[in-house]
């Protein structure tokens, strides 16, 4: 309660504080506010068994427009990427989604890890490459080299021996109310190495009534990283609740189900091993989207692990596991 009327009480301040100052002056007053050069942005990933890919775009001004035409202007076209694995460089090409089979949208939507729906409205770009010997491999190290807009950004990243879940399963959130909704469980021994990191991903992979896939691919609910700072060697349960795409407008996403599983719901795990700097940037990122319009957060920056830009160039090491929630 006092915690309650001390929030009241500096609301009122504020508006006060405001109300005072609008109606004593009265003449216009004109900012000019720094301009900033625009820096390139990473976002890339390469895992076992499957190609790097990379996201490549630049910032922009805090007043920029934001809509469809105005997201498609920030990706930055024509770079030349390289990843190098100590022994071969390989580079990585240019392709955006007008260039795609409309077939292999969802499979391309899956590995960016964005909706169908922003794949076709926007003219989305990556840098990839399909040669088999540029895959990821356990316990290798990739360097990644930007060269784009006069400006070079490098980073380096490590696919990390994957540490499997010991268990995984489906609980309700109230087992003594006659519910259906529940979360994801998991036991994980962490190893008795300092310096470990995870991040959850999870999909429901069965079906609505009208046939369509409940999610279209991996979500990482907010929290979905952490380190073994405070578990290393300790066997423990944890669990997680549904993530879900921002601003979704599915009706499981915006009633009592939203954020929960389902008995019925059949749960793909995806968990990952990361290096301590990447969990630093997913973890400082969540923390950055979670606190925006809070004015009592405190204020914190995007951890980085690229140099000449920003952004992240992560190394996933991956177990899957699944769970039908009954």
């Amino acid at each position: 309660m006092e915690f309650q009327l001390l929030k009241n009480g500096i609301y009122i301040l504020i508006v006060l504080v405001i109300t005072l100052f609008t109606s004593s002056c009265e003449k216009d007053i004109t900012v000019d506010l720094p301009t900033t050069e625009a820096r390139l942005v990473i976002e890339g990933v390469i895992e076992q068994g499957q190609p790097p890919y990379l996201i490549l775009t630049r910032t922009e001004s805090f007043f920029d427009p934001t809509d469809a035409n105005s997201i498609s202007q920030i990706f930055v076209h024509g770079a030349q990427v390289t990843v190098d694995d100590g022994s071969i460089q390989f580079p990585l090409t240019e392709l955006c989604s007008d260039q795609i089979p409309d077939s292999l949208i969802p499979v391309v939507a899956e590995l960016l890890g964005v909706s169908i729906e922003i794949l076709e409205a926007i003219n989305y770009c990556a840098y990839t490459t399909l040669d088999p010997m540029a895959f990821g491999e356990i316990g290798k190290s990739y360097s990644l080299t930007v060269n784009a807009e006069g400006k070079t950004a490098t980073a380096t990243t490590k696919i990390h021996e994957p540490i499997a879940l010991d268990s995984v399963w489906f609980k309700l959130k109230d087992p003594n109310e006659n519910d259906s909704l529940g979360y994801a469980w998991a036991n994980l021994t962490d190893p008795d190495t300092v310096g470990n990191a995870y991040r959850w991903f999870a999909q429901r992979i069965n079906h609505y009534s009208n046939g369509e896939q409940k999610d279209a691919y991996a979500i990482p609910p907010f929290g979905s990283v952490f380190s073994d700072q405070f578990i290393n060697g300790l066997s423990f349960e944890f669990f997680y609740f549904r993530g879900q795409i921002s601003n979704s407008d599915k009706t499981d996403d915006n009633n009592d189900e939203a954020n929960l599983y389902k008995v019925g719901d059949t749960i793909a795990i995806k968990f990952v091993t990361i290096g301590l700097a990447e969990e630093a940037f997913y973890s400082s990122f969540e923390d950055q989207v979670i606190n925006t319009g809070n004015p009592f957060a405190n204020p914190s920056n995007v951890q980085t692990n690229v140099e000449g830009g920003l952004g992240i160039w992560a190394g996933y090491g991956v177990t899957r596991d699944t769970i039908i929630a009954y």
